[in-house]
């Protein structure tokens, strides 16, 4: 990617430590080797920013998670999973080992039930009955998968119906589900926790523990949010442009950030005396037509409404919410209608798709930026500008 753009880009393998919105610049430290010679620390200045440096494992400061459990963030946490869940195979084979120390070896722990975890276990199984019961047969009945979740179900933020629809399939394959157990701490051979029911102290023995309870802001994120004005939220908010609220020139996306969606009622009054050309007041269907198409690039609710209802024309738009044809709507009615818009907001999902799209929509915005020597801040101002 870099030969291609002829030496107009640089990557430096580094951290960034610190950012610096006031000066305009980022402070790194390199993460080569230390005993090499040479400065370690260096600073550059930039004039757009973009932050993606996605998030950290949230560990609630639970002791011994950091030091005993398994993460799924880095692709380095992946091939420490894979060498270890060997590793526990190879060990429960050894000749002299008890069935209780087989056990142990081959007890794979998942903390969380969200859509993470259940996938890993899900994953977990597979690859241990569709590939590794081959390889150490003698050793398949002793493997157990255990997840662990601190709520009454695992996926509770799905429907009830897939939530048991997954606990059943996981008790038919043999896996087991703890729902409402706690995790107190952690140790290089148990876990131990606690029943949110009856108190009841718990410990069991263990493998491997893989930790998957949700992510939480790195430091230098936290730090810059600080400067910024957003010290009291808990993740970076930017607008509907991928802007940093509160810094003009700041980007960000992926899972250090959440898109603050601007609901379409805050700016009713200026889109309804837009669409109304010629003053009346009221607006016909052709300028409700006109200005809708608008409505939907600027505010994603209003399409994801539309879709919902399986409407596609305003006329059906407005009969859907009065019940009947429609043929001018004033502003009070105007708001009515889509002030429905606004209950289909919901935040974007934490995944890798979200985050490439959003890299190649800034990536666009820049290159519009570039053609047009405007601000990147998405189409509806270069439409203003006759640009698409």
């Amino acid at each position: 990617m870099i030969k291609k753009r002829n030496g107009e880009v640089s990557y430096w393998e580094a951290e960034c430590l610190k950012i610096d919105p006031v000066s305009k610049q980022i402070f790194c430290r390199s993460s080569v080797d230390e005993n090499l010679v040479g400065n370690n620390d260096f600073s550059l200045e930039y004039d757009f920013l973009v932050i993606a440096c996605g998030a950290q494992v949230n560990t609630f400061n639970t002791p011994g998670v950091l030091e005993n459990c398994h993460f799924l963030k880095e692709v380095e946490d992946a091939q420490r999973i894979r060498r270890t869940f060997i590793d526990c195979f190879e060990k429960a084979i050894l000749p002299g080992l008890t069935d209780d120390e087989r056990r142990t070896n081959l007890h794979f722990v998942i903390v969380g039930g969200g859509p993470t975890g259940v996938e890993f276990a899900a994953e977990l199984h597979d690859f241990v009955y569709d590939d590794l019961v081959k390889i150490y047969p003698s050793v398949k009945d002793f493997v157990n998968i255990t997840v662990i979740q601190s709520g009454d179900h695992i996926l509770n933020t799905f429907d009830e119906r897939i939530s048991s629809f997954a606990e059943q399939k996981f008790q038919r394959d043999g896996m087991e589900v703890l729902t409402g157990h706690r995790v107190m701490s952690v140790s290089d051979r148990t876990i131990n926790m606690k029943k949110k029911i009856s108190g009841e102290d718990v410990s069991i023995p263990h493998g491997m523990v893989v930790w998957s309870t949700g992510v939480g802001t790195r430091p230098v994120v936290k730090d810059f949010m600080e400067q910024i004005g957003q010290g009291t939220r808990r993740i970076l908010a930017i607008d509907e442009w991928l802007r940093v609220k509160g810094c003009e020139d700041v980007y960000a996306l992926g899972d250090c950030a959440t898109v603050d969606q601007r609901k379409v009622m805050e700016d009713i009054s200026s889109i309804f005396k837009a669409a109304d050309k010629d003053n009346s007041g009221t607006l016909t269907m052709e300028e409700f037509q006109d200005v809708i198409e608008d409505i939907m690039i600027r505010y994603p609710q209003v399409e994801l409404y539309l879709k919902s209802k399986h409407l596609f024309e305003v006329t059906d738009f407005l009969k859907d919410v009065y019940g009947n044809d429609k043929k001018e709507v004033n502003i009070e009615e105007f708001k009515s209608a889509l002030s429905l818009c606004d209950k289909q907001m919901k935040s974007l999902p934490a995944t890798a798709q979200v985050a490439a799209h959003q890299g190649m929509y800034l990536s666009r915005c820049f290159n519009m930026k570039k053609q047009c020597e405007q601000h990147p801040e998405g189409p509806r101002k270069f439409r203003s500008g006759g640009r698409h």
